[in-house]
């Protein structure tokens, strides 16, 4: 089937309604990156919500060239926002670790400053009036698990968890973000390479292979691989059932 973007926002924007609704929000709150998917995110936010329920928070890490991208987005969508320099409270946990005598890994340094940054949505979205994080991530990303759990891989809801790259970008173009935001190539804004450096394959591949099921046997196989080891990201958290009585189990469905 023939991807309508035109056709998506109707659904999507009743969808996002109803999920605002459920988690009886009233302000969307949005970690703006100056790229596809968070501007996306905003754009959709604006058109469900009115921009003055809407609102951007721009978060480097020190100093970051491309912050311009970020400060651009909130400036072309006029929507209310404000700036949070996490360097120090990134560099304040590593400093800590290493006084009691922990290195922190390569992993903890790439993967604590998306922690920090969700951390810092979710302070700001219980500053706001009703204020809900919307996660940015898209089915791409998701689905070979390239995201940070607990850090961008959260959110109170996923406008496009299931949509791909090439589907986010023409949701873009028809919410008429100028093309520059839905060019800019995805990083991480930590390591200085684009996530397709990162991952050894490109979205476009993984795209092919989700909706077509198209896709080189040496890629596929990589692209598997990391499907299938980062399922534990998007799940609940396991809990033990010990066999004791629940009353209002029934009632609530809690735990179920």
């Amino acid at each position: 089937m023939e991807f309508n973007p035109q056709m998506q926002l109707t659904g999507l924007l009743e969808w996002m309604h109803e999920r605002m609704q459920a988690c009886h929000g009233k302000t969307a709150v949005i970690g703006i990156s100056g790229g596809k998917d968070s501007s996306t995110v905003a754009a959709l936010a604006v058109a469900a919500y009115g921009r003055e329920n809407v609102y951007g928070v721009l978060m480097p890490d020190g100093e970051q060239p491309d912050i311009d991208f970020s400060q651009g987005l909130v400036e072309h969508l006029q929507i209310p926002h404000c700036t949070i320099n996490i360097h120090d409270a990134v560099q304040g946990v590593l400093n800590e670790m290493k006084k009691v005598g922990l290195e922190p890994s390569r992993q903890t340094t790439v993967n604590l400053p998306s922690r920090i940054r969700m951390a810092t949505l979710y302070a700001v979205a219980q500053s706001l009036p009703g204020g809900t994080v919307l996660n940015t991530s898209n089915l791409s990303e998701d689905w070979v698990g390239y995201c940070t759990i607990y850090g961008d891989s959260a959110g109170a809801f996923s406008p496009l968890g299931m949509y791909t790259t090439e589907e986010v970008i023409a949701l873009g173009r028809v919410l008429g973000l100028p093309e520059h935001f839905l060019q800019k190539p995805p990083s991480d804004g930590l390591t200085g390479l684009t996530d397709e450096d990162n991952l050894g394959f490109t979205y476009y591949a993984v795209n092919e292979y989700v909706r077509r099921g198209i896709c080189d046997p040496e890629i596929k196989k990589q692209i598997d691989q990391k499907h299938k080891a980062s399922r534990f990201k998007f799940s609940s958290i396991p809990v033990y059932h010990n066999g004791l009585p629940m009353a209002l189990e029934e009632e609530t469905g809690f735990y179920k």
